[in-house]
């Protein structure tokens, strides 16, 4: 009896230490998968080096840096046409003839009253017509006759006086006429040499003048009906046909030099104080795919204005156009390079993070984050660049899978 009671004893006792056991083992199992649950899933990418670019993107507009337009002057008809648009054209060549017919006749009615007043200012300023001047210089000298001999006349009596043949009355009445004499002689001068008053002379002054402007007006009307080049350049624009008629101001056609071209760009205000001159600029055009022209910016925005619903800064280049591709007016792609480092340590912009205005970076190291205090440089949409803080192929965490927040010392696995 006594020994089936230890028996009894002795199973429950080792019953006891499977269950202890037991209990042992679950943990530890439990704690093993708890510990595999610990490790966050996390992207990740390593710090590498290439050239990291930071930019402004915009579009902008192609002028002419030389350009040309021509007006009609007055109302006419288009006489001949030289040329067709695309042209090439030289200095100096013939482009289009408007009819000149009513110009040429103005002309020559200005200049027929520019004679007219330049005969008649002649005539005042030498006394009067040619029959005028010879009849008073006629008169002048018979007055100059009249006085010497009315000078002599008194002479003589003055001497017969002395000798008591000539009496006081006779030297009074000679004295008389040689006064007169000498009234007529002046008056006659004054006549040749003040004939015509001031207010006279003015005015017949001031008809030369209008004539004359008149005549040069008629003149410049006549050349601008005849369209020259005035430079090597491009007739980009010829909207019109000969025989057509043209009113007052109407466009006859537009020429430019397009062997370089002002690009125009208009940066967004909060990129305007990132431009400095000198930055590189590369244009695109839609129109011809992977297509590059290069420039450098040479003006600074002044002022920021509305253009459509932007605020805009207007900077500006110029472009080598020597295939003439970029034509007048067309809008193009800007790309404005504020910095550009070559061979430049860059992680994912995703990676840096902030704090106090200090930015770090997580690294992973044996699967696990070390918070690394980073100074950066140039960054643009995608990438950031590393000064110090980081190595070469340095491993940083971007994000957890499941958003979980990251801190120094957490385990992480990564997935790809």
């Amino acid at each position: 009896m006594a020994s089936t009671s230890n028996n009894n004893g002795f199973f429950a006792r080792r019953r006891w230490l499977v269950w202890a056991a037991g209990i042992v083992a679950a943990v530890v199992l439990l704690a093993s998968f708890m510990s595999r649950d610990d490790a966050v899933l996390v992207r990740a990418a390593q710090a590498h080096r290439n050239t990291i670019r930071s930019v402004v993107s915009t579009n902008g507009k192609v002028e002419p840096i030389q350009s040309f337009e021509a007006h009609a002057p007055v109302g006419t008809t288009v006489k001949k046409l030289l040329v067709k648009e695309g042209d090439h054209v030289k200095k100096g060549q013939l482009l289009v003839q408007l009819d000149d017919a009513e110009a040429r006749s103005q002309a020559a009615r200005a200049l027929s009253q520019v004679s007219a007043a330049e005969a008649d200012l002649s005539a005042i300023q030498s006394g009067g017509n040619r029959e005028e001047v010879l009849t008073v210089e006629a008169q002048l000298t018979k007055a100059q006759g009249a006085r010497d001999a009315a000078q002599r006349n008194l002479d003589a009596l003055q001497r017969l006086q002395q000798k008591g043949a000539a009496s006081p009355a006779e030297v009074k009445d000679a004295e008389n006429q040689l006064a007169r004499a000498n009234v007529d002689l002046k008056l006659l001068q004054q006549k040749q040499k003040g004939r015509y008053s001031h207010p006279e002379i003015a005015r017949v002054e001031a008809e030369k003048t209008n004539a004359q402007s008149a005549h040069a007006a008629a003149e410049d009307v006549l050349s601008q009906l005849n369209i020259h080049a005035p430079f090597d350049g491009i007739v980009f624009s010829l909207p019109l046909h000969q025989g057509a008629y043209l009113n007052p101001g109407d466009l006859i056609l537009q020429e430019a030099d397009l062997t370089k071209v002002l690009v125009r760009a208009f940066v967004d205000e909060p990129d305007v104080g990132r431009l400095t001159p000198g930055q590189k600029i590369e244009v695109t055009w839609d129109a011809i795919p992977g297509r590059i022209w290069n420039g450098a910016v040479n003006t600074i925005p002044t002022v920021v204005k509305l253009r459509g619903t932007r605020n805009v800064g207007e900077t500006t280049c110029v472009v080598d156009n020597h295939d003439f591709k970029l034509l007048p007016n067309i809008n193009v792609g800007i790309t404005i390079v504020t910095a550009e480092h070559r061979g430049a340590l860059t992680v994912p912009r995703e990676a840096v993070r902030q704090d106090d205005s200090v930015p770090y970076v997580y690294e992973i190291v044996n699967n696990e984050l070390q918070r690394r205090d980073v100074q950066t440089s140039v960054s643009n949409l995608t990438l950031v660049e590393v000064t110090s803080g980081i190595s070469d192929n340095a491993e940083v965490a971007l994000a957890s899978v499941n958003s979980k927040p990251l801190h120094s010392g957490l385990p992480v696995k990564v997935v790809h």
